[in-house]
């Protein structure tokens, strides 16, 4: 295929599969235990104490940053197919919410307690009641929830180090094994862990929240400008862009790292989350910047690559949840029960393979249907009814597709428009 004739895929279905990687490399590390998390400890071996370390700097809480950018970028493709359709958004929007909270809340109880759908959810109602900001009011304002939240865990942050001890690994062992017998034990032994672990992670994800929020109101302002629309393609902002952010985020990210995998101690932890919350942006926009260079070049040589991608982007609720439920399976008495007896490199060794499985999956079935089963059951509960089914014969992966003469169906029409799909040059 030419480049002339290559189809064009959308930016943004892209970065969500891109972001898939790093959000599977973080739950997977929280889920197969503490030791697993840190590397293990001063007495495991170098490589996984050097892989965690690497994996707080350069991995934990920026792809997150950069999946709430989508999220809110998302929204506003939302309103403009609705409107383009001539149904009323906020029904839409409420029954979507209401979808996501509940497949977040299963998700929480079944297989994993860090979920953030349920907060996504509450926070896309916050998003909706903010979204008539103008684009310089909504970067003001993230801006301003990203200050105070820095400044609150930094202040925390300093007094805990200043009024406590550090807490030893002798001391913490005892409610580590048995954190560990919990979650090996049988499924009702599991439930009952996750049950008693949504508090405290209910609790993290309202703390993070205003992270989260600023990000949605960064997606916002940037769909609102037409961010994608005007840079996505342009090479030279790209470049400048990722090499102006980049050194702010290896920076804030090896602070991060030091506070929280060493050598500084358990007590410098929210000093270092003060940091990352400020720098993780930079280091989430360096990424996205160089992913879509990256995916430039590859497309160049093979039109293909940068599809499989986005089609994983396209089912990126569908894999999430395959990642919690494979995840699940190894690491608690679903399955074998490997909770805290991993390495983090056999981990991250294990998160490649599954991520290069899904990436193959995703794009099996984008050559065989638009949507993955989640994003089916959400947008039936959105639209209030089942989806319309691709035409007999339509095999081209919607992600890679090029964008046909506007349908005459204004619903199908509004589809194409909200999908950020983009017409073949």
């Amino acid at each position: 295929m030419s480049r002339a004739s290559a189809p064009r895929v959308g930016e943004l279905d892209v970065l969500r599969g891109f972001a898939l990687f790093g959000i599977l490399v973080v739950n997977a590390l929280l889920v197969a235990g503490p030791s697993t998390v840190f590397g293990g400890g001063p007495g495991a071996p170098a490589p996984d104490r050097v892989a965690a370390w690497l994996v707080t700097a350069l991995v934990t809480a920026k792809f997150y940053v950069l999946f709430s950018f989508l999220f809110g970028y998302s929204f506003v493709f939302q309103a403009r197919a609705a409107r383009r359709a001539g149904a009323a958004f906020a029904p839409r929007h409420l029954r979507r919410t209401a979808g996501l909270f509940a497949l977040g809340a299963l998700h929480a109880v079944l297989l994993y307690p860090g979920d953030v759908l349920t907060t996504y959810a509450v926070l896309a109602l916050v998003l909706y009641g903010l979204r008539g900001l103008t684009v310089r009011a909504a970067l003001r304002l993230a801006a301003a929830l990203l200050l105070l939240l820095s400044a609150l865990l930094l202040g925390y942050g300093l007094l805990t180090v200043a009024l406590t001890e550090p807490v030893t690994a002798t001391a913490y062992a005892p409610r580590a094994a048995e954190r560990a017998a919990a979650y090996r034990g049988d499924a009702a032994s599991v439930l009952a862990t996750h049950l008693r672990d949504l508090p405290a992670a209910l609790g993290t994800d309202l703390l993070y929240a205003p992270a989260m929020l600023a990000a949605f109101l960064g997606g916002l302002a940037a769909a609102k400008s037409r961010l994608a629309e005007r840079r996505g393609r342009d090479r030279t902002w790209l470049r400048r862009t990722a090499q102006r952010t980049l050194p702010l985020g290896l920076g804030g990210g090896a602070v991060a790292a030091c506070c929280a995998s060493g050598p500084l101690d358990g007590r410098w932890f929210l000093v270092g989350q003060a940091v990352s919350v400020l720098t993780a942006p930079a280091l989430a926009t360096s990424y996205a910047c160089g992913v879509l260079l990256l995916l430039r070049r590859a497309g160049d040589r093979v039109p293909a690559a940068p599809g499989v991608l986005a089609a994983a982007g396209r089912m990126a609720l569908s894999h999430y949840l395959t990642q919690s439920l494979v995840l699940a399976w190894v690491f608690s008495g679903y399955g074998p029960g490997l909770h805290d007896r991993v390495g983090t490199v056999a981990v991250l060794a294990g998160c490649v393979l599954l991520y290069g499985v899904q990436l193959a999956l995703g794009a099996w079935l984008a050559a065989r249907t638009r949507y993955g089963p989640a994003e089916h059951l959400l947008r039936a509960v959105t639209r209030g009814r089942r989806p319309r089914a691709l035409p007999r014969g339509v095999t081209t992966p919607a992600s890679t597709a090029a964008l046909p003469a506007a349908p005459a169906d204004p619903e199908q029409r509004a589809d194409r428009a909200g999908d950020g799909v983009r017409p073949a040059p």
